[in-house]
Order: structure tokens, then C-alpha cells, then sequence
């Protein structure tokens, strides 16, 4: 990108940075809200605009498709605008969709609108998190990322489920859309009284037009495909299957073009020349279905099996959060203040999620909060240290020109992958309810003692509430085998928890091989640049003090006295002489200049 940006804001104020930060995490949480108020409302959505499965899918399919297309086009946007007219702007967008959301029940003008809300909301995510990246140095970001974490990963994962559902309880789904209005008003208001990073501005270069063609067809056809492919039975459906093909045919098409551009395409590809963030990049899939799949299996396993109401579903992932921000500021902390590396916590963070998915596997039909809330508190601490290591290690490096096309790239990756994840973890449970209701039921022979004992008993039970003995009979009857059926759901959830644990178990030791190949390319392509540079520094050094100096690598330098020590570093920092030598033998106080023309030295020097 062509945005050179200053680092500090124009009012370099505690009041100013504390303003601004607040408006920023404030407009994240306009889009957390609207990004979930599917998960809990969608019945009640659904009896309302009165439509039907597919229709209502549509809702989820807009708002997703454009928010990764927003997180693209964001950093173009940036080049153009302003970060923070540009934040401000793509907030009080998403305030006007939910408000006019909440006032309808039209499901076309609801499709219309999620998409608008769905742009906007990745637009505001890239734009929020960049801005804090141009306002501040990088001694700061670990505290500040652990900030804008709070509203764009703890709050959909925690607060908002929890919002939701006590709103569609006490209230109706509609007052979702309408609480965003406020958070909206209330951010940009914040954003215009705070002074945001100024850039300095070069002419931006041509949009990638055919680039941004491509790239937004592989996204819908991806998100089409992961979030309604599991009702179809995936490719036994011809629309699923040909929208694969048409994706995978416009993602290669993409990626060639972006090469044969040379730089000048959609795509910042000198993003991945950065060992940092190409390792980030990789985990940020991982993560993504960790977190997004973790989240879509325990208000499931909640609602289904235990039959939570959506208030109870949502607060169950409440208390998680607390330990979510927690983590995020010990990591911070860690960082910021004791300077632990971010890659150090990236391990300890998997170690966590992994023992609570183990734990949350255990889980049966007569489970409650209070059995699963050992885990699901383990598993906000885990990933609290996660994600903000991985946020540093991606960005930390990168430099003002493409670090807001990385945010963009980064968080595309995160999506996808939680949308890869909760689509495994769905056909998982929809395939498993099946098989292990096979497995069950061909075990319950009618001439089964214990069988033929439960139905007795039932019927008997169910007799003597006066209902007739044969409607009894086949009452219990229905009811083993809704117990078979229940049994089949339980299983085929632990599976899926166990799923997510293993998920690390075989994603750990990859990363680390990728981390560690990564590395040796890196090094593999700096040796030759080393050597290059080594070459012209021995030049210099020639050119500047003749022959005096044979090779800068054997121990031959003369005395320090003779040079201006100002010029050392600059000459050979990476030798002996980023020290000041000593002759042995003057220490470099009475020592002469060995050199028989200093004042031609000091010309050649200038």
C-alpha cells in the first residue's frame, strides 16, 4: 500500500488516547453483536418474517460473505480515507442497518440489510485495529491489543450470546438490532472528539478491480458452501458441489492474476515475506475453529441436551469471559512489562483449550452449569493467551505500508476457519446422532429382558395417570426410543469435543514444523544479503581508511584512537570495533594516528 502514516495522534493527551481506544472498542462491539444475533434469535426470526429454512439462511450467508469481502477491501479503503472518518463512517453505517433492521419483517429488505452490516462490520474490525497500530509504537500494542480484543473476539464469543438471550426472553429478537444503535452513536461520538493518527498521504495506487472480482466470488462460494453444505448432505447436493468448483476455479484464477500484477494487484504479497506472519496466518485458521467451533458446540450441547432456555445458553459462556479478559491482560502484562516473547504463550494457551474440550467431553444428559463450568472457564483462559500472542506475532513486524492489508489477510483466515470448524463439528454431530441411533436401537431387541422391563414399567407408570393401556403401550415405546435418540445426541457431542481436543493434538506438532521451516527459509534467504552487505561494509572500510584495514574478519584492526569514534558503529557494527578498541599498548590515550595522512582520511571519511 502507499499510506505512509505517522505514529502518534494529533493531541498526544492521556484523555485523547483513552477516547479514542474507548470508541474504537465500543465499535467493535457493534458488530460482535450483530455478528451473533443469529445463533439464539433465528426461531424466533424465522415465525416472525415467516420463512422458511433456506430463505432464512440467506440472512447468515449475506452478512458473512460481505464481512470477509470487507476485510479485503479495507485496506484499499484505508488508502483512500482516513482511518478514522473511515471507522466513524463504517460505524454509524452499521447503527442505520440494525435500526432499520429492528423496524422490519420483510425478509428481503432483512438480506439487504445484513449485507450492508456485514461490509461495514469487517471494514470497522480492520479499521479499528490498524488505527491503534498507526497512533501508537509498538511498546504500547500488547495492553492495546489486548483492548480491542475484548470487543472483537470476547464479547461475540461470551457477552453477546448472553445479551441476546435475555433480550429474546424478556423482549424480542428485535431489540438485538436495537441496542446496537446506541453502542454506534456513542463510539462515533467518541471517535469524533478523539484525534485519531494523521497519515501522510501519497497517491494511492489503481484498485485491482478484476482482483476484487475474483477474490469476492471465492468468498460467498466458500461461505455458501461451509455453512449450508452440511444440510445438504454436502456434494450430494448439485448446488453445493458446482459452487465448489466455481469457487476453486475463481480462487486459482485470483492467485494467478495477483502474480502475473507485480505487485500492483489486490493482494500485498510482500506480507509474505514475513516468516511472522505467514506462521500467524497458519495458526490464525486453528484458532478460528477452536474458538468459533468451541462456541457453537456448548450453547448447542446446552440448548438441545440439557434444554437451556436461550438465556440460560447464553450466560453459560458469561463467566468464561471474565477469565477471557483476564488472561488477555496477564499476557500483556507478560509481554509489555516483562518482555516474554508472544510465541512463549502460544503453547500454554493450546495446552488449555485442549484439557477443557477433554473435560467438556465427558458430559451426559443430566450435566449442568455448574458440572461443565470447570471447563468452559479453562477453556477462556486458554484462549486469552492465544490470540493475543498470535495478534503480535502476526503484526508486530510488519510495517506501515501493508499492516492494514495483514489485518485484513489475518482476519479473512480466522473467519474461514471457524467457519470450516463449525461446519466439520455440525456434520460431525448430524452423522454421528445417526450412526450411534443405529448402533443403539439394533441393540433393543423387543425380547430383551431389561427392554421388555422398561416398557412394562412406562406403560404401568403411564396407566396409572389414566391414559388407555394401549395409547400407553405405544407411548412407551415412543419415549425409549427418545431416550435412544437423546443418548445418540449426548454421544455425538462429546465426539465433537474430543474433535476440537485432537484438533490441536494434531495441528500442535505441525505448527511447530512449520514454525521451525519457516525459520530456515528465513535465514536461508538472509545469508546471501548478509553476505552482500558484509561485502560493501569491507569496501567501505577500504575506501575510507586504505589498506590499513585487511580483513574486517581477522583480528588485524588498529587502534580506535585513530578513527572518529562516531563513524565506528556505522562502519563495522557487527565486528569488533561496535566497542571502542584500545591499542594494548597506549589504551588509547597518548597512542598517535598510525595513519600517515589523517587529514586525507578525514576528506575520504567526509
Amino acid at each position: 500500500m502507499s499510506t505512509v502514516a505517522t505514529v502518534a495522534p494529533r493531541r498526544a493527551t492521556p484523555i485523547a488516547a483513552a477516547l479514542l481506544v474507548a470508541g474504537i472498542v465500543l465499535a467493535t462491539l457493534t458488530e460482535a453483536i450483530a455478528s451473533t444475533v443469529l445463533s439464539l434469535g433465528r426461531g424466533d426470526i424465522i415465525g416472525d418474517t415467516y420463512a422458511t429454512p433456506d430463505e432464512f439462511a440467506w440472512l447468515d450467508i449475506g452478512y458473512t460473505s460481505l464481512k470477509l469481502i470487507g476485510f479485503i477491501a479495507a485496506a484499499a479503503l484505508i488508502d483512500r480515507i482516513e482511518p478514522r472518518r473511515l471507522v466513524i463512517a463504517a460505524t454509524l453505517v452499521m447503527g442505520l442497518a440494525c435500526g432499520l433492521a429492528a423496524m422490519t419483517a420483510r425478509l428481503e429488505l432483512l438480506v439487504a440489510l445484513r449485507i450492508v452490516q456485514g461490509f461495514s462490520g469487517g471494514v470497522l474490525l480492520v479499521g479499528g485495529q490498524a488505527m491503534l497500530f498507526l497512533a501508537y509504537p509498538r511498546s504500547r500494542q500488547p495492553i492495546l491489543q489486548a483492548l480491542f480484543a475484548m470487543g472483537s473476539v470476547v464479547a461475540p464469543a461470551t457477552i453477546a450470546p448472553a445479551l441476546q438471550g435475555w433480550l429474546i426472553d424478556s423482549q424480542s429478537w428485535t431489540w438485538i438490532f436495537f441496542s446496537v444503535v446506541p453502542l454506534a452513536l456513542v463510539a462515533a461520538g467518541l471517535l469524533l472528539i478523539a484525534d485519531g493518527p494523521m497519515p501522510e498521504r501519497t497517491a494511492p495506487r489503481r484498485f485491482d478491480w478484476i482482483g476484487f472480482a475474483l477474490i469476492a466470488v471465492t468468498l460467498f462460494c466458500a461461505t455458501y458452501v461451509l455453512s449450508q453444505g452440511s444440510r445438504w448432505d454436502w456434494f450430494e447436493e448439485p448446488r453445493i458441489l458446482w459452487l465448489t468448483v466455481i469457487g476453486i476455479a475463481a480462487l486459482l484464477t485470483f492467485l494467478g492474476q495477483q502474480l502475473l500484477a507485480r505487485g500492483q494487484g489486490l493482494i500485498d504479497v510482500t506480507l509474505f515475506g514475513s516468516e511472522d506472519f505467514c506462521f500467524a496466518f497458519i495458526v490464525s485458521f486453528v484458532a478460528g475453529a477452536a474458538l468459533f467451533g468451541s462456541a457453537f458446540l456448548i450453547p448447542a450441547f446446552a440448548v438441545s441436551v440439557l434444554a437451556f432456555t436461550p438465556t440460560d445458553a447464553g450466560q453459560l459462556l458469561l463467566p468464561s469471559g471474565a477469565l477471557f479478559i483476564g488472561a488477555l491482560l496477564i499476557a500483556a502484562y507478560l509481554m509489555q512489562v516483562r518482555r516474554v516473547p508472544p510465541v512463549a504463550t502460544v503453547p500454554f494457551g493450546i495446552l488449555l483449550i485442549m484439557a477443557a474440550m477433554w473435560m467438556l467431553s465427558g458430559s451426559t444428559s443430566d450435566s449442568g452449569a455448574d458440572d461443565m463450568m470447570a471447563a468452559i472457564l479453562l477453556r477462556g483462559f486458554g484462549l486469552g493467551f492465544l490470540f493475543l500472542s498470535i495478534t503480535l506475532i502476526a503484526f508486530g513486524h510488519l510495517d506501515r505500508r501493508n499492516r492494514a492489508a495483514g489485518i485484513g489477510l489475518f482476519n479473512t483466515g480466522r473467519q474461514l476457519g471457524g467457519l470450516i470448524g463449525v461446519a466439520a463439528l455440525q456434520t460431525l454431530i448430524d452423522h454421528g446422532v445417526v450412526a450411534n441411533g443405529a448402533v443403539l436401537g439394533a441393540n433393543l431387541s423387543a425380547g430383551q429382558p431389561a427392554v421388555v422391563e422398561r416398557l412394562a414399567a412406562t406403560t404401568a407408570m403411564l396407566t396409572a395417570k389414566g391414559m388407555d393401556a394401549a395409547a400407553a403401550a405405544r407411548a412407551a415405546a415412543g419415549l425409549l426410543g427418545r431416550a435412544v435418540t437423546g443418548q445418540s445426541t449426548v454421544i455425538a457431542f462429546d465426539t465433537a469435543f474430543n474433535a476440537v481436543a485432537l484438533l490441536f493434538v494434531i495441528a500442535a506438532p505441525l505448527l511447530v514444523a512449520i514454525k521451525i521451516g519457516l525459520s530456515r527459509y528465513a535465514k536461508a534467504r538472509a545469508a546471501p544479503r548478509e553476505a552482500k552487505a558484509s561485502q560493501q561494509e569491507n569496501r567501505a572500510v577500504r575506501l575510507l581508511y586504505g589498506e590499513h584495514f585487511s580483513d574486517p574478519g581477522v583480528h588485524t584492526w588498529p587502534c580506535a584512537g585513530d578513527y572518529d569514534p562516531v563513524l565506528i558503529p556505522h562502519i563495522a557494527p557487527r565486528t569488533q570495533f561496535a566497542t571502542q578498541l584500545l591499542c594494548a599498548g597506549c589504551m588509547g590515550n597518548e597512542h598517535q594516528p598510525s595513519h600517515p595522512d589523517r587529514a586525507n582520511a578525514d576528506r575520504r571519511q567526509s
